[in-house]
């Protein structure tokens, strides 16, 4: 390849979207990754034992299934061996008393089961995701599409033409419900508001921020509908499916490559510097998926435009996530009929335990009952470990970015309030304890173990500052409009020729691809 047209600096789910797409409409793309392989927030890896294949960080791809990107590249991906699995039972709630709930790919079910918990908490539900189902159009618009173009404009005019401007406002007023006044506003069961309290930390929200009632919606309307999709044989599958698109798109992935600074001439970007000395040229444009803090704080660092190093300053990271790997030698003997086969099991008290376990986090606390997301990858996908067997991908999505503190009172904390690996097995232990009451000899079943702190995250992809995988806090006025600055205009970054996607940008986090979707459609 001569000069690419253009380079793209990371190698996330965003930046491969970004690089298929570009690819595909003839451009010479070059994406530079600095690690030793390829994908972000995607890595596979046998991290227990020999013959258990984890996902070591993100694994569920619902996002993507359902995404426009994955519309327009998926035929393309499975021709080169992408394939998911998927499941009739995505997810579920347990609580400490052992009263559980299992959310299901039927509408109908879902509405008896809900019903049979209270009266009517079912018709609430059947109404929640029909409203979502009914304003498909304008949530997945905003949700997905540019937020300063003619389309989003011409969007938002036509539906306060149908609407009326007063009920487009009321529309947005009701989407900016924090999940607990939707919740206990909507659903008289304690165990209905526990199936979907957890949920909003998936989108890096809490459920006393604003909009996290909606997204938990969407999110409910989702599961229903496209389950919760693994990719078989491991996340690094897509990866492999990625490079052999963009390879026969005339792209080209090359890894070990440092990029550590771009390179401007009269005002426009040009190319990049890589950290070994050498210069590459670029015909159109740099295109960077990282955080701002890298994009601004390292690659522009002495040259950004005016204005936005106090919009760094300000910019702030979400909380932590902390990751625990299990390889059991049987399957989970759950103590709940239907358990051993839902995707993602959340373990929580309920609405109020994920309000304190995430207020302690924000904090600076280790949380005293974490919220546990339990994956079960082998119900869907067995070829992730030997026959009968198991893996258990666990998810603590409430940690802190720096230690406080012991929200219990038992664990010593470091002085620097820096994770060390003495309190990362320490916190494990605590999780494990948890897990272990509703799991018949679980302890007995387990073959190696393998947590990772925020700190080791980070440790892995420098994007994921403090351990926070959404690139940046996920709250209403760092999210749409503002992301990630208030100043901030779709994927400009103030200097011609230079775009930003990733997490950290409109559409924010997730495995949806879409900052790198809009762009390339915009290119």
């Amino acid at each position: 390849m001569g000069a690419p047209d253009h380079i793209i600096v990371g190698s996330g789910i965003n930046a491969l979207v970004c690089a298929a797409m570009l690819s595909g409409k003839g451009a010479k793309v070059l994406v530079l990754e600095r690690n030793d392989r390829i994908g972000g927030c995607i890595r596979t890896d046998e991290i227990t034992a020999p013959g258990f294949i984890h996902d070591v960080m993100a694994t569920t791809f619902v996002l993507f299934t359902t995404s426009p990107a994955f519309a327009a590249l998926g035929k393309d991906l499975a021709r080169h061996g992408l394939e998911f699995c998927n499941t009739g039972t995505p997810t579920g709630v347990l609580r400490p008393d052992g009263s559980h709930l299992i959310h299901r790919t039927d509408r109908a079910a879902n509405i008896a089961a809900l019903d049979a918990e209270s009266a009517g908490d079912g018709e609430q539900y059947g109404r929640d995701v029909g409203a979502v189902e009914a304003n498909a159009g304008l949530l997945f618009g905003l949700l997905g599409g540019s937020m300063w173009s003619f389309p989003t404009a011409k969007m938002l005019a036509r539906e306060a033409w149908l609407l009326s401007p007063r009920k487009l406002a009321a529309f947005f007023g009701d989407a900016l419900t924090p999940a607990r006044g939707w919740l206990e506003t909507a659903y008289d069961s304690e165990l209905s508001r526990a199936l979907w309290a957890p949920w909003a930390l998936h989108a890096g929200l809490g459920p006393e921020d604003a909009f996290s009632g909606q997204i938990s919606k969407v999110i409910a309307f989702a599961l229903e509908a496209a389950g919760a999709p693994i990719v078989r044989g491991g996340a690094g599958n897509i990866l492999s499916a990625f490079e052999k698109l963009i390879a026969e798109r005339g792209g080209e992935i090359r890894v070990n490559a440092d990029v550590e600074s771009v390179i401007e001439k009269n005002g426009r970007a040009v190319g990049v510097w890589l950290a070994s000395g050498k210069e590459i040229a670029a015909w159109k444009s740099g295109i960077c998926s990282v955080t701002p803090t890298q994009l601004y704080g390292r690659l522009l660092k002495g040259r950004e435009p005016a204005g936005v190093a106090e919009d760094l300053k300000r910019f702030r990271y979400g909380k932590g996530n902390f990751q625990i790997h299990y390889a059991l030698d049987r399957i989970p003997a759950w103590r709940g009929e239907g358990l051993d086969k839902v995707a993602l099991l959340h373990l929580t008290a309920g609405l109020d335990g994920v309000s304190k376990a995430c207020n302690e986090a924000t904090r600076g606390m280790l949380p005293e009952t974490p919220t546990i997301c339990v994956g079960q990858p082998h119900a869907l996908d067995p070829s992730r470990c030997p026959e009968g067997k198991a893996i258990l991908w666990l998810q603590l999505p409430e940690a802190p970015r720096h230690i406080k503190g012991d929200a219990a009172g038992k664990l010593e904390t470091p002085a620097d309030g820096a994770w060390n690996e003495a309190l990362r097995e320490a916190y494990a232990d605590r999780a494990e304890a948890i897990l272990s009451a509703h799991i018949d000899g679980f302890r007995g079943s387990v073959i190696a173990r393998k947590a990772y702190s925020p700190a080791d995250l980070e440790a892995m992809n420098i994007n994921l500052v403090g351990g926070d995988p959404y690139g940046g806090s996920s709250a209403i006025d760092q999210s749409f409009l503002w992301r990630p600055f208030k100043g901030s205009r779709n994927h400009d970054t103030g200097i011609k020729g230079l775009y930003h996607i990733g997490a950290s940008t409109h559409p924010g986090a997730g495995l949806g691809g879409g900052s790198g979707y809009l762009l390339a459609g915009r290119l």
